[in-house]
C-alpha cells in the first residue's frame, strides 16, 4: 500500500523558515512524482511543487520561486520541502501526493486530479 505522511508544519513569524517533509512507503521516490499542495481558507487546493521520477524535473509557482525548494532523499525515502522568507499569505494546509503517472516539469502545474493518494496535511502558519 502506499501512503505520503507530511510533518514539519508550525507557526513562525514572517521572514521565518520551516521545512515540510513528506515521508513515503509502498513504493521508491524515483518511480513516483510527489506534489505538493497547499489550501488556505475559503480558497481551492493549488499546485505549488513538484519533483519528478528520478527527480529529473522539478515545478515551482511563481510566486514561491527563490523561496521554496524541493528536494528528495533516497535513502530515506522522504521529499523536502524548505520553505524560507515565509510571508502570512503562505498560511495554509499543506499537502503531499504521489502518483507514479503524474506528469512533473518546470511548465506544468500540479493538479490534484493527477495524484492519487495523499497525506493528512500539515498546518503551516505565518503571523506576527
Amino acid at each position: 500500500q502506499m501512503t505520503v505522511v507530511e510533518s514539519g508544519g508550525g507557526a513562525v513569524q514572517p521572514g521565518g523558515s520551516l521545512r515540510l517533509s513528506c515521508a513515503a512507503s509502498g513504493f521508491t521516490l524515483n518511480y513516483i512524482s510527489i506534489a505538493w499542495f497547499r489550501q488556505a481558507p475559503g480558497k481551492e487546493r493549488e499546485g505549488i511543487s513538484c519533483i519528478s521520477t528520478s527527480h529529473e524535473s522539478t515545478y515551482y509557482a511563481e510566486s514561491l520561486k527563490g523561496r521554496f525548494t524541493i528536494s528528495a532523499d533516497d535513502t530515506n525515502n522522504t521529499v523536502f520541502l524548505q520553505m524560507n522568507d515565509l510571508k502570512p499569505e503562505d498560511t495554509a494546509i499543506y499537502y503531499c501526493a504521489g502518483d507514479p503517472r503524474a506528469p512533473c516539469g518546470e511548465d506544468h502545474t500540479p493538479h490534484a486530479y493527477e495524484y492519487d493518494f495523499w497525506g493528512q496535511g500539515t498546518q503551516v502558519t505565518v503571523s506576527s
